[in-house]
């Protein structure tokens, strides 16, 4: 039986362990200590064990330095100061603890780039007295494990030197260009190479779609009939106008993004014109003119690499890039796919054979080719070495083999069809083109075209079919059936109409289309797409409208900064071009240091990042977070505390789920129109103080307004006057009360509270309104209450019931209500998941974690997958010690809990 987590796993065959064998996460260390036999220890690393410090960590003798803040000394080679992370730790000295018993070391952290430079890492804390060798493998298989334990290697030096570089990198550049973010926009931003470009890009995009100016044009639809249908053909099919007096019909295409057209050989048809031909045109003959027909060939695609992946999880099962890569990476630790971060798309021969054998035996060895399919890698600088992404193992299981469930079944069959179609004949059939005539009332000459598509040997397409981000495009195994047709056949027009169609703006980025488009434009690593994507998110640069992703107008007035006064930090070729560079250093053509110097210091006239950080006082601050709205004198502004609409000093705030594109001139006028929250209700009849309502940061509340105290003699009376002056009494609005609605009796409530219930042993019970909801106390005791309402009917006969009962735990009396949605089972945890209402809005729970949902998340909406993300992204940071664990309600036990 394997250990528990984080302990050190020894192979089963019994031996004294004097070969220590060292991965990153004990998930792993499980799974190969059961296939490396006796005389091995497995223990795991549980990821990186030190890095560049934060501020805070710096080492006293490095806290003088002018460098120090950077973790890396820039005015000696570049440097990087490394230190131990805090929480590594104990796990360091019990590796030391453990080397100090065997007889080698073997590193056996992923073979990649990032993998390379844990197992280096490793070497320098550790300092081996013993031999050291680089273990790698691509699969969690026992014939691969055990052939990497007898076929170690040296460490790849060049690899190491190239991710240290790639780290230095984005340590000088987050370090240095984030804290201008800070001074010129907002506090708590951040920077990245990658995130803010890719950032840009979905800004860039929202801009699109806001210049955007829709173009309106007609066309015309016919049905027409052959007359000589059966079983087998239809006889009955839709052709659209082509074209008038041979003038082609402008189509969508046609239009630029300012709804103009880009060129004036095609006729633009409005509604008029278009019903008016369409009215012609019913009831006269027709004829076939052309049928063309062309063979139809498509060959499969080729196996998954990571980015394919991460864009076809999106696509069909609806995952984010990061929870496919969560959910992949539990699939790869014990042994059902080989390694999920790769750029490759080929495979061995092994999985060739296998992937043959299987589709031979599944479909029949006619869907086999005579010889097998080779795929070549086209992405630039692909990582060395790696297979693609695929069933693990010398034979493939299916995926009902697998014992798999929820995520990870439908991932793994999502790979292994994939898999199994590349190594299948193509799909072959026939494609056909047809243009019918016919001549109007008035003569004009009018040309109708359709296409259509038969698959008559579906080849791959049998295992696998890939979807696209645009959802109106046709599968690929989609067929448009026509009828039998040949030039001179007539025809007779079944229906003849005119139809109007407007064009549409350029469609967000979603993270497979993001993911897509960085990999073209070779923008980063593939590898660490999904993290960066999950980064802009979380950093409230972006949020999900579905599965679009929507810049917020913070992201706009970064990215403004950044064009406006580092515009090569975002510029797509240069940070493509930084790539290219940080590979060269990787293969030993560039060097390292001399690389650095130019980014940081400039080079040949060119600034540098430090003459750029250095230089940011003519920045305006205000200028860079102002955007006009067109054809209006009002001003979107990102300010301290969120963004809002500025009009001559008027001032509403934007609701932070409003899309940048959707706030035109008329919605601004919406949201001005909307009440202000200084609205008048009346006098409070027993003190003649005037009541309003207002708007505040945290919501809507009533309030009074005190008369002016007596103005002091002093200073220092002024202030014990000003400290001893009476406060207003104010009161939130309940959540069924609107600032537009309140009434004064309604304000008159909320200012009585908390209201006196009268005692139970001793203490005074009140009823009162608090942060977390409406609750009654005494003393120090406190029970909360069902509803809002409940503060101004319940009595203390009903109090002293409920002090009598043992007071709830977790997020109180509302865990108890009935979910909002049950959304399924959690592939982490096997338990089922819910949405449910709690005190900070809506939240999704297996029973043990809570996760909020976030900005974008709709209770409506949200999947299985988008709960799993986030409560594994919960689990994930209260495991890491950056948050308190929020867990459902807990039996009672007689021993205090120490959580």
């Amino acid at each position: 039986m394997p250990a528990k987590n984080g302990t050190a796993k020894r192979g089963q065959g019994g031996g004294t362990g004097t070969r220590l064998v060292i991965v990153e996460s004990p998930a792993k260390a499980k799974t190969i200590a059961g296939y490396l036999g006796g005389g091995y220890v497995v223990e795991s690393s549980i990821g990186h064990i030190r890095d560049l410090p934060r501020a805070s960590e710096v080492p006293a003798k490095y806290k003088g330095e002018p460098w120090a803040k950077l973790g890396v000394n820039v005015e000696h080679g570049f440097e990087p100061l490394y230190v131990v992370n805090s929480d590594k730790k104990q796990q360091v000295a019990k590796l030391k603890k453990l080397l100090a018993e065997a007889d080698e070391l073997l590193l056996a952290t992923d073979e990649d780039r990032e993998g390379e430079a844990i197992a280096w890492h490793l070497q320098e804390v550790l300092k081996p007295k013993v031999p050291v060798h680089r273990m790698v493998f691509n699969e969690i298989t026992r014939d691969a494990i055990r052939a990497a334990a007898a076929n170690p290697r040296s460490l790849n030096l060049r690899l190491v030197d190239a991710q240290e570089t790639r780290r230095i990198l984005d340590r000088l550049y987050g370090y240095e260009v984030s804290p201008v973010l800070w001074k010129k926009v907002m506090p708590g931003l951040s920077a990245g190479r990658v995130q803010s470009v890719a950032t840009r890009l979905v800004v860039e995009r929202e801009r699109e779609r806001i210049a955007f100016v829709p173009a309106h044009y007609w066309d015309i639809a016919g049905e027409f009939d052959t007359g000589k249908g059966s079983e087998d053909e239809p006889s009955v099919f839709k052709a659209g106008l082509v074209s008038v007096d041979g003038k082609r019909v402008a189509q969508g295409r046609d239009f630029a993004s300012d709804g103009t057209l880009k060129t004036r050989d095609v006729l633009h048809l409005d509604e008029d014109a278009a019903r008016g031909l369409a009215g012609r045109l019913a009831g006269r003959p027709y004829e076939v003119t052309s049928v063309e027909r062309k063979p139809y060939t498509r060959k499969p695609y080729p196996p998954f690499r990571t980015t394919t992946l991460q864009q076809e999880a999106s696509r069909k099962l609806n995952f984010s890039a990061k929870y496919t890569m969560s959910v992949a990476q539990k699939l790869y630790e014990n042994g059902f796919i080989t390694y999920m971060r790769t750029d490759s798309i080929t495979l061995s021969e092994t999985a060739i054979t296998a992937s043959r054998r299987q589709a031979a035996t599944l479909f029949g060895a006619q869907y086999v080719p005579d010889k097998p399919r080779v795929y070549a890698s086209k992405v630039k600088n692909a990582q060395e070495a790696h297979e693609a992404i695929r069933p693990a193992g010398e034979s493939f299981r299916t995926p009902a083999e697998t014992g798999l469930s929820g995520d990870q079944f439908r991932l793994y069959e999502l790979i292994w069809k994939r898999t199994i179609a590349s190594q299948m004949k193509n799909a072959e059939g026939q494609s056909v083109s047809v243009r019918v005539t016919g001549t109007s009332t008035g003569g004009e000459v009018a040309e109708f075209g359709a296409t259509g598509k038969t698959i008559t040997f579906h080849g791959f397409l049998k295992a696998y079919v890939e979807s696209a981000d645009d959802p109106s495009t046709d599968r690929d195994d989609q067929e448009r059936r026509l009828p039998a047709l040949a030039e001179g056949d007539a025809l007779a027009a079944r229906s003849v109409r005119a139809e109007g169609h407007s064009t549409r703006p350029p469609a967000r980025y979603t993270e497979a289309s993001l993911v897509k488009e960085l990999e073209e434009r070779e923008i980063g690593r593939p590898s660490t797409y999904a993290s960066i994507i999950g980064t802009i998110i979380d950093r409230g640069y972006v949020f999900k409208k579905g599965t679009a992703l929507v810049p917020s107008f913070l992201a706009f007035a970064v990215i403004n900064l950044l064009e406006q006064h580092f515009g090569n930090l975002v510029d797509y070729d240069f940070t493509a071009h930084m790539e290219d560079g940080l590979d060269e250093i990787a293969r030993g053509e560039a060097q390292r240091v001399r690389w650095l110097e130019r980014f940081y210091f400039g080079d040949n006239g060119g600034e540098g990042l430090k003459e750029l950080v250095d230089d940011i006082g003519d920045i305006d601050a205000k200028g860079i977070s102002s955007f006009p709205i067109a054809g209006t004198d009002i001003m979107v502004r990102v300010g301290r505390y969120g963004p809002y609409l500025d009009r001559d000093g008027e001032r509403v705030n934007i609701p932070e789920d409003l899309a940048p594109d959707e706030l035109d001139a008329a919605r601004a006028e919406e949201l001005f129109a909307q009440p202000t929250g200084d609205r008048e209700l009346g006098v409070d009849p027993e003190t003649g103080h005037t009541i309003v309502a207002k708007s505040g940061r945290f919501g809507p509340y009533v309030t009074e307004i005190l008369p002016e105290p007596e103005p002091a003699a002093d200073g220092a009376k002024k202030k014990r006057a000003k400290k001893d002056a009476p406060k207003p009494r104010t009161g939130s609005l309940f959540k069924s009360m609107s600032l537009d609605t309140v009434t004064l009796e309604d304000a008159l409530k909320l200012l009585s509270l908390p209201r006196s219930l009268g005692e139970l042993d001793g203490e005074p019970v009140t009823a009162q309104n608090g942060r977390f909801g409406p609750y009654l106390k005494k003393g120090t005791d406190s029970r909360s209450l069902g509803s809002e309402d409940e503060l101004f009917t319940v009595t203390l006969e009903q109090a002293k019931e409920l002090f009598a009962q043992p007071k709830q735990r977790g997020r109180g009396r509302a865990a108890a209500a009935a979910p909002l949605r049950e959304l399924g089972q959690d592939p982490a945890s096997g338990k089922p998941v819910v949405v449910k209402e709690g005190r900070f809005g809506p939240y999704v729970t297996d029973g043990e974690t809570n996760a909020s949902l976030r900005k974008g998340d709709e209770v409506e909406s949200v999947t299985i997958q988008r709960a799993a993300e986030l409560l594994a992204e919960r689990r994930e940071k209260v495991a890491s010690g950056g948050g308190k664990k929020k867990s459902a309600p807990r039996r009672r036990t007689s021993a205090k809990s120490g959580s």
